[in-house]
Order: structure tokens, then sequence, then C-alpha cells
């Protein structure tokens, strides 16, 4: 089975180029199922439910999530009545949401989906990723031998040494959240697909998403500023994995880096 997932989805330039690429990278690379990291798709920060609509509606199938789950308020209507969207399964028991799912198929064995987040450098500080991971892994191969991870989280390091713990018990773990896509994809010794970081969906002249010169101000003064969303050279990044759907074990991996028509951009020049 061919599963792509795409990396972090900013504001409405990452939305347009899901919109615009999805469907026709599902027909060129006979895609089973489509995953992407949702969290910064509504105005560059956070996710609502009408941002998750659009990503559904182009052919993502489960949205995960991380660090900026709780940017907008609406995102509690999600977590509530959306068992397609995930949230940081490390997250304290009775907190709202999931943080896996199952995804079912005609052709394949269902499709486990599991987000987590890392502790590293990062806000909130949720318990111990690697507990969660071992305990709901654990559960999810009575059911089915192909689970995808993915950890949001700051430390390289903490995103290899999961992968480097669940190989051979995951078909990939792929890394989300610094929106720099890494040149390290690899299929471990047992199988398990792996890569760092699976870069950003939205527009990459920019400081990770964001318009320039109000972050260089910001390093400059150490002053407020207003990272407003940026425009130009939209790309949809990510990485598509081969699966054996007998054994789950990965067979390849490759990152992508779609670039979205320019002329696909709004009329006044501008997203949000």
């Amino acid at each position: 089975m061919n599963l792509l997932f795409i990396g972090d989805i900013v504001g409405e330039p990452g939305r347009r180029a899901v919109a615009e690429l999805v469907p026709r990278l599902r027909n060129e690379l006979s895609l089973d199922i489509v995953i992407a990291n949702g969290e910064n798709s509504a105005g560059g920060s956070g996710i609502t439910p009408q941002t998750a609509a659009d990503i559904f509606a182009a052919g993502v199938d489960i949205i995960t999530s991380g660090d900026h789950l709780w940017d907008q308020k609406e995102v509690t209507q999600l977590l509530e009545t959306e068992p397609r969207f995930l949230r940081p399964i490390n997250y304290p028991s009775g907190t709202l949401g999931q943080g896996s799912t199952i995804v079912q198929s005609d052709r394949h064995p269902p499709v486990a989906v599991v987000n987590v987040q890392g502790r590293t450098f990062m806000q909130p500080p949720l318990e111990n990723p690697f507990l969660a991971v071992q305990r709901e892994v654990s559960r999810l191969r009575d059911i089915t031998p192909i689970i995808f991870v993915d950890i949001h989280a700051e430390a390289t390091s903490e995103k290899i040494a999961m992968g480097r713990m669940l190989d051979g018990r995951v078909s990939a773990v792929v890394g989300t959240h610094t929106h720099v896509q890494t040149a390290d994809e690899q299929i471990f010794p047992l199988g398990t697909a792996f890569l760092c970081d699976a870069g950003f969906t939205g527009p990459h002249e920019s400081v990770l998403g964001r318009d320039i010169d109000p972050v260089i101000k910001r390093f400059l003064r150490s002053t407020p500023q207003r990272f407003s969303v940026a425009v130009g050279r939209v790309l949809l990044q990510g990485v598509v994995i081969e699966i054996d759907s007998n054994s789950g074990q990965a067979k390849s991996i490759r990152r992508i880096s779609q670039a979205l028509d320019p002329h696909a951009q709004k009329p006044n020049g501008r997203y949000s």
C-alpha cells in the first residue's frame, strides 16, 4: 500500500496547496491513504472545524496536530465530534479527543495512525511520549500490522530515539514541528521507515511560513511583532511510504516537495 504524509499545513497557502495537489498526487502515486499535520492550518496557528473541513475535502483521510492544538478555541468542536482528527496521545487521561485512530481499507488491512508530542524544548510539557506510544502500539498491533506515527517534536534526538524504539513494531515514524524538511529518510533494520521532519506545506519565501521582515525585527529588537502568513513559493512537502500490507514493514520511503502553480494564488495576492 502507498501512504502519503503531508508536513505541517500553514494557513491559506498550505490549504490551497493541499486542495490543488492532493487529488493529482492520489492518482499519480496510487495512494491508499493520505495523512496530514494540520495544526497550523488556521491563519498559521491552530486549526478550526472549517479549515479541517477544507483539508478533508481535498482528499486527506486523517489530520494530526501538535503544540498549537489549542490556539483556536473552536478546536474543541473537532476534539468532541471528529474521529478523523487527532491530538497528541500523551495528554493526560480525560483530555478531549483521541491520540490514535483506525482507518479501514477495502484493499488492505486497516491503517492505525498515532499522534504523539515530544517533551524536549516543547510546551506544554506532556506525559512521557515513549511510554504512551509503547502502550498504544501494543494495543494496535492486535488489530493491524500497519501503524503510522507522527511525532511532533523539536529535538532530532527525541525523534530518532522514538523511531529506533519502535523499529519493527510500526510501519513508519515521521517527525513534524520544525517546518524544515530533513534529508535523513531511511528504513531501519527491522522495517520501520523514518524521517526526522516532513517539512511544511505553505509559503517557503518566508521564515517557517511567516512574513520575513517581522521575524527579523523580533530577533533584532526583542519586541513583539505580528507574524502574518507569507505569500511566495508555495510548496507541498511530505513523504511517500510504500508498505507491505501483510507484514506492515516499509518497502520504500521518499521525500516530496511539490510546487503550487503561482497562478492559483488569491486575486488580491495575499493569503490568510
